[in-house]
């Protein structure tokens, strides 16, 4: 993930914005906000209106890299749900994934990959353009040699071992999206290779082990080189960022096992005990409030409802905190009230270990708050029609 910088729009994008207020939801007496309405209804309700609330200001501040994904994925999930017309026109012009950067790192062209893999499902899996732009990110990164068992063991890296680039190389874990995105391409395609090379990164060969030989201890915990989050870190979220791969692994093969982990490791981050997540409010306490967390997390979730079933609950106290500030009483700005503008941290001292956590409404920040919100309402959602 590198720094870019803001985008310009132009006009058309400033009139694609203003539609939203056709379809939004707005404060008008509905349904929903009938008070004899379940909890769930009324939870749903307000993740929706906070989700299109830090929306225009990510519009202002957005650029076309992975900052630019992550609000494509929290918007992806968030039109599931409301079905917004002008949400959509908006992704299939303007902001079409498919205009998104490559970026340097590996895990930059994952996040664009995974934008495009999400509006193709959640769309009805019928544009194929998407499609076909991710498989050829993913081909271009794996013909440069970015797969690789070189460290001795399988996984992408941000740079093939060939290329001398005097950088920082991080977090395993976000650049194994790329085998996150090698599910969806077989999803999507059948292509049988696709299936080898996500398999191959989880398990290894006969010569080289996978990440999860690599990284794995079992109950939950996985363990990775430390450092600081954003120079050095292998796994800044403790394995959390596996959730999405691990679910996506299940749902390709399966296997039970894949299943397993991600639930030990759901609950073993969101356990206080374990000493991740503030007791109360389910915050990390030495990271970055990063949505891509979030999602993480509800990933498994919907994986394994029945055993993570305490999990929505925990992220709604998370995403509660942030909005009031630590319920008033937060030492620095979480929530800024007069533009929805969000701190990328979210722990109420500062002090947390990650990237530019300090900044308030920056591009970084308010993409991930756009994600956070926007998949906590789809799975709200489906708990409700589901579940609930």
């Amino acid at each position: 993930m590198q720094k870019t910088q803001p985008f310009a729009f132009g006009a058309v994008l400033f009139v694609l914005i203003s539609s939203f207020t056709i379809n939004r939801p707005t404060g008008s007496s509905t349904a929903w906000q009938d008070q004899q309405q379940p909890i769930g209804l009324q939870l749903l309700e307000q993740t929706i209106k906070r989700a299109y609330a830090v929306n225009p200001l990510f519009y202002r501040v957005f650029n076309p890299g992975w900052e630019g994904a992550n609000g494509a994925i929290g918007n992806a999930h968030l039109f599931n749900v409301t079905h917004d017309s002008s949400l959509l026109k908006l992704y299939t012009s303007v902001l079409d994934p498919q205009k998104l950067s490559n970026g340097g790192w590996v895990d930059d062209r994952a996040w664009a990959c995974l934008a495009e893999m999400y509006w193709w499902d959640i769309t009805g899996r019928k544009n194929k353009a998407w499609v076909e732009d991710a498989k050829k990110r993913y081909l271009d990164a794996r013909a440069e040699g970015r797969l690789s068992n070189h460290e001795g063991f399988w996984s992408w890296y941000n740079w093939p071992p060939k290329w001398k680039i005097e950088d920082k190389i991080f977090t395993n874990s976000n650049m194994n999206h790329m085998a996150h995105v090698a599910c969806w391409l077989y999803e999507a395609t059948k292509e049988k290779r696709f299936y080898n090379d996500a398999m191959l990164v989880w398990n290894g060969d006969s010569k080289s082990p996978g990440i999860e030989k690599t990284y794995y201890r079992g109950d939950g915990r996985w363990e990775g080189k430390p450092g600081l989050a954003a120079f050095g870190k292998q796994l800044p979220w403790e394995g959390a960022e596996y959730g999405s791969l691990g679910a996506a692994m299940y749902r390709m093969t399966g296997d039970p096992k894949y299943k397993k982990i991600i639930v030990a490791t759901a609950k073993r981050i969101m356990d206080p005990a374990t000493g991740w997540v503030d007791p109360d409010d389910y915050y990390q306490l030495t990271m970055d409030g990063n949505g891509a967390f979030v999602h993480y997390i509800l990933d498994a979730y919907l994986t394994a409802p029945d055993e993570l079933a305490d999990i929505p609950d925990k992220i709604a106290k998370m995403l509660e905190h942030v909005w009031t500030n630590n319920h008033g009483k937060a030492k620095v700005m979480l929530h800024r009230l007069s533009d929805d503008a969000i701190r990328n941290g979210w722990n109420p001292n500062g002090g947390e270990d990650g990237y530019g956590v300090d900044q308030v409404g920056s591009v970084h920040a308010q993409s991930q708050a756009v994600r956070a919100y926007g998949v906590f309402a789809y799975v709200l959602q489906q708990k409700i029609l589901n579940r609930w």
